[in-house]
């Protein structure tokens, strides 16, 4: 398959910080489609100048979307090919974007995905979390009556919660998620992913409050939260479950004999790794 295909959409992501992050195949399909609709073209061009690419840009962002479909419509229908960008990382997450992929997908447009960087999966995969299962909440509200609603609501969610929060909300949202999960409950906050200041900092929720509370100028750079879920309650794990954990693990990796663990019996995987863990030491 050649690419860029005519008549197609390319979902297209881009660096959330390091420019070596753009893959080769990203970097090609942006300089060699006709139109790239960006969520801020000012923040786009600085990155396509950083490449040498000169593909004429168009805004899509949350006030123009609904109009722009027409016109993408016609662009894609007149046989040009166009790359969807948001500011920094895979568009439509917590991005504009979602009306405009239904639309042409319902028209029989094809829309194919470019994949690469993500604030939210960087930042799990460096949380210590259990990410078999986890709830994507975007932003919290920024009132804090809104705010603490949606956190009440969350707090019996046995998965672990991933949250993009705003820098100058970020100690208020802390504060708040250490009130109403519980302050022993463990999370972490990373900051500037990939960028020169990145920081990835764990424990409770009271200290990472704490800490955000006592900077005097406040929390600096575009944050993600992730929180551990709530403790499963009332439910005693199986013994045949943790037997067989406990003679996996003399054959297998934790992670492993966890999993196999947990599809033989339909035990919670998240239970049985921590079960595991406690076991082992680590």
């Amino acid at each position: 398959m050649k690419e860029p295909e005519p008549g197609t959409l390319y979902v297209v992501a881009t660096p959330i910080g390091n420019l070596e992050d753009l893959s080769p195949r990203a970097r090609r399909i942006l300089a060699e489609v006709d139109r790239i609709a960006a969520e801020d073209t000012r923040r786009s061009l600085a990155l396509l100048r950083h490449f040498g690419i000169r593909t004429p840009l168009v805004s899509l962002h949350e006030h123009n979307e609904q109009a722009r479909v027409e016109q993408v419509c016609t662009w894609l229908g007149a046989g040009e090919a166009v790359a969807l960008v948001s500011d920094a990382g895979t568009p439509l997450i917590s991005d504009p974007g979602y009306l405009m992929v239904r639309e042409l997908r319902r028209r029989g447009f094809p829309v194919r995905p470019i994949p690469g960087p993500s604030a939210l999966i960087a930042a799990l995969s460096v949380a210590g979390l259990p990410t078999d299962r986890f709830a994507f909440e975007g932003f919290l509200p920024a009132r804090s009556a809104a705010r603490r609603a949606r956190l009440e609501a969350l707090a019996a969610e046995p998965r672990t919660l991933v949250f993009y929060e705003s820098p100058r909300r970020a100690a208020a949202s802390l504060a708040d998620m250490a009130g109403i999960f519980g302050g022993t409950r463990e999370a972490v906050v990373a900051r500037e992913l990939t960028k020169v200041h990145e920081e990835i900092r764990g424990g409770t929720l009271d200290q990472l409050a704490a800490w955000a509370g006592a900077l005097h100028e406040g929390v600096r750079g575009e944050l993600v939260f992730v929180v551990a879920g709530a403790p499963e309650r009332g439910e005693e794990l199986p013994e045949a479950a943790t037997r067989l954990v406990a003679r996996l693990l003399e054959e297998m990796p934790l992670k492993q004999a966890v999993r196999v663990a947990a599809e033989v019996t339909g035990a919670s995987r998240n239970r049985l790794y921590d079960w595991a863990l406690k076991k082992t030491g680590r």
